[in-house]
């Protein structure tokens, strides 16, 4: 008796392949809880961010935003509960920027060094070379003041230093802490479009704000 092989057809491996990417690229909170003490600061928090839209985490000051984050990222350690990227522990990725890029702070990079040399630092921190410190310098429009010391930037300047750090390793998650905080108009429409741009490349993109009418612009799901 001759045996039928039946193939999967090419939509369905297609499917597949999509599903299997979404999977490896998504942001899963499982009843995410941190406590300090008696202060609960994180109450069972779950949701999913997944690939092709900005998504805001919308709370007010204080409300735990930056804590949930610093969980996701490994910068804090959750009391109970699970933060995973991409079916992971931020800590078991062995070469983050390659695949998470993240400003938790505008003010993270050192004020006496150059934005280039705060780059080139975390690049090779990760194996990357100094050509792509060039290339996302040139990306969110600093190339000019490469040279320039940090600590005479503007609010502006620092967070598209900070989105170029982020985008370093060429990642296909984006975690950004309030990135609209203290901009002018000029630097909230580029983050909006940076943002949109992003997303659209197929990166999983979660903005965190207080502010509802910035997200209402800003995200494509909250």
């Amino acid at each position: 008796m001759t045996q039928v092989r039946q193939q999967c057809p090419s939509s369905v491996r297609r499917a597949a392949a999509a599903l299997t990417d979404t999977i490896k690229h998504m942001i899963e909170l499982v009843e995410l809880t941190k406590r300090y003490g008696s202060t609960l600061a994180v109450d069972r928090l779950s949701f999913e961010v997944r690939p092709g839209v900005v998504t805001g985490f919308l709370l007010p000051n204080g409300a735990g935003k930056s804590t949930t984050m610093r969980m996701m990222l490994g910068r804090h350690r959750h009391t109970s509960g699970q933060a995973l990227v991409g079916g992971r522990r931020y800590d078991e990725i062995r070469h983050p920027l390659h695949e998470v890029g993240a400003v938790l702070d505008a003010d993270a990079a050192h004020s006496g060094r150059t934005a280039f040399t705060h780059l080139a630092c975390l690049a090779r921190s990760n194996g990357i070379s100094k050509k792509r410190v060039s290339a996302v310098l040139e990306q969110v429009g600093l190339s000019s003041v490469a040279n320039k010391r940090v600590g005479g930037f503007s609010l502006g300047m620092k967070q598209r230093l900070g989105i170029a750090g982020a985008l370093l390793g060429d990642p296909a998650v984006v975690v950004l802490d309030e990135p609209v905080n203290g901009l002018d108009a000029a630097g909230i429409r580029w983050i909006r479009s940076t943002l949109r741009s992003l997303a659209a490349e197929g990166r999983t993109v979660l903005l965190s704000s207080h502010l509802m009418s910035e997200m209402a612009v800003t995200v494509d799901r909250c």
